[in-house]
């Protein structure tokens, strides 16, 4: 009789402080031991010789836009990108959706939507918007992660910018509900005169949109939102923060005894302005790309451990929504969520950026600032078996036909990238093997503790 149900050999195991050459024995989906020459049978096993293992990547920031606009996604392509990038959980932002998760009604229509079709696990954000104030509790009742407000324009129309008293009235009540509050941090009033003056010039350019969204206006916003956060104790998390004074606007007040995380992305830290001019609206986002100079200084936050999490704010669209001599107008989103890993892996060639963090913002720091159950985000005996094999000495190179999201565009196509998943693992059972999705949905709802 078969002690385990799954045993995983000889891969190199990527832990929050180190990485060793250990087996991993699974049986019932949990990991149930570790150990070098795990002795004991099992109905399967994995040879990882060569290869590491890291705990299932967390995205909390992708938007799948479902239910609603499936049509610039959906939650049955996404969560198998995600899955082929070493994903086993993500949390989908509220704002893509429609109608948008701004109360329990629409909660319930997403809920449905993932369970229908979700490969991997999966948590929804609640919007924060001036007309559901009364829904926030509803929302946190039936589970989820936390709230999301924009502070400038979200380019969604029932999707509207919370303004500062409905920031400060939501951070009020989250506080009291025990969630965060992430904030896309921009400056309206900034963008706004920024942008409508370009336009007004007939200058809708590549580089008229970069320099409508400078980065005083991301440091303003963040300070604003560290203000309010401080005020009401909230948790607060800033979500893709480009530069690195804005991170360390983030560091600071932490010192202070604010309560506040952030994330940063993966394009952040590979692409640039200059790349956005090159490559167009598919590298279009807000806030936008930074110079080399900006990038270099995020990435030295990285190092320094003063940025929590990263995620892909994965946020595609139907090819036609990208083209259009006004770049303005054009939709921002990047498609990433992919890649993450791949990109990251990038890190180690500078100094200091160890696997052990690339585990910890992509999946024990996520868990942790979310309040996610103690078997998600680490391997673990006790923890659910949610892994990633990854071959760190693959080089390969990004084509449009190996992207599984629902529109193969994407900024990284033609770049060559090192670090391939081979083999993702949802509680004990492979979703993605070699390139291929190898099962049907899987996923289960995920509620903060």
């Amino acid at each position: 009789m078969s002690q385990f149900d799954l045993i995983i050999r000889g891969g190199t195991v990527v832990r929050p402080e180190s990485e060793r050459v250990e087996d991993i024995g699974v049986s019932e989906g949990k990991i149930s031991a570790l150990a070098t020459n795990l002795s004991g049978a099992a109905r399967r096993e994995i040879d990882a010789t060569g290869l590491h293992v890291f705990p299932g990547l967390i995205d909390a920031h992708v938007h799948f836009n479902e239910p609603g606009r499936a049509s610039w996604e959906g939650i049955k392509t996404g969560s198998r990108a995600l899955a082929a990038g070493g994903g086993t959980l993500f949390f989908d932002m509220p704002l893509n959706a429609h109608p948008p998760t701004c109360d329990g009604k629409s909660f319930d229509l997403k809920l449905a939507a993932a369970r229908r079709s979700s490969l991997t696990d999966f948590a929804f954000w609640g919007g924060l918007v001036p007309r559901n104030l009364e829904r926030l509790e509803e929302l946190a009742a039936r589970g989820v992660i936390g709230f999301k407000a924009f502070m400038s324009d979200s380019g969604i129309e029932d999707f509207s910018r919370a303004d500062e008293r409905t920031l400060r009235e939501g951070m009020k009540r989250a506080a009291k509900l025990g969630l965060p509050v992430a904030v896309h941090a921009e400056s309206e009033s900034l963008t706004k005169k920024l942008a409508a003056a370009r336009m007004a010039a007939g200058k809708v350019s590549v580089r008229d949109y970069l320099k409508s969204r400078p980065i005083r206006a991301e440091l303003e916003a963040i300070r604003r939102a560290i203000e309010i956060a401080g005020e009401t104790k909230c948790a607060l998390h800033v979500v893709h923060v480009s530069s690195g004074g804005g991170i360390a606007l983030i560091a600071a007040a932490k010192k202070s005894g604010v309560n506040v995380s952030c994330e940063t992305c993966p394009h952040y830290l590979t692409l640039t302005g200059e790349d956005m001019e090159k490559l167009g609206a598919v590298a279009k986002c807000a806030p936008p790309l930074r110079h080399k100079k900006i990038q270099t200084e995020l990435w030295q936050r990285l190092f320094a451990g003063e940025i929590d999490t990263i995620g892909s704010d994965h946020s595609p669209s139907p090819p036609e929504m990208k083209s259009g001599k006004n770049f303005f107008k054009v939709w921002g989103g990047i498609s990433g969520g992919q890649y993450t890993l791949p990109l990251l892996f990038e890190g180690r060639s500078k100094k200091n950026f160890s696997l052990p963090q690339i585990a910890n913002v992509t999946s024990l720091n996520v868990a942790e600032r979310f309040r996610l159950p103690e078997t998600k985000g680490r391997i673990a005996v006790g923890a659910d078996a949610d892994l990633a094999l990854v071959d760190l000495g693959q080089r390969f190179t990004v084509r449009a036909n190996d992207l599984l999201y629902r529109h193969q565009q994407s900024p990284y196509v033609g770049r060559t990238l090192t670090g391939r998943v081979v083999q993702t693992i949802l509680r004990g059972k492979p979703i993605f093997k070699d390139g291929k999705i190898i099962a049907i949905h899987r996923g289960q709802l995920i509620k903060p503790v």
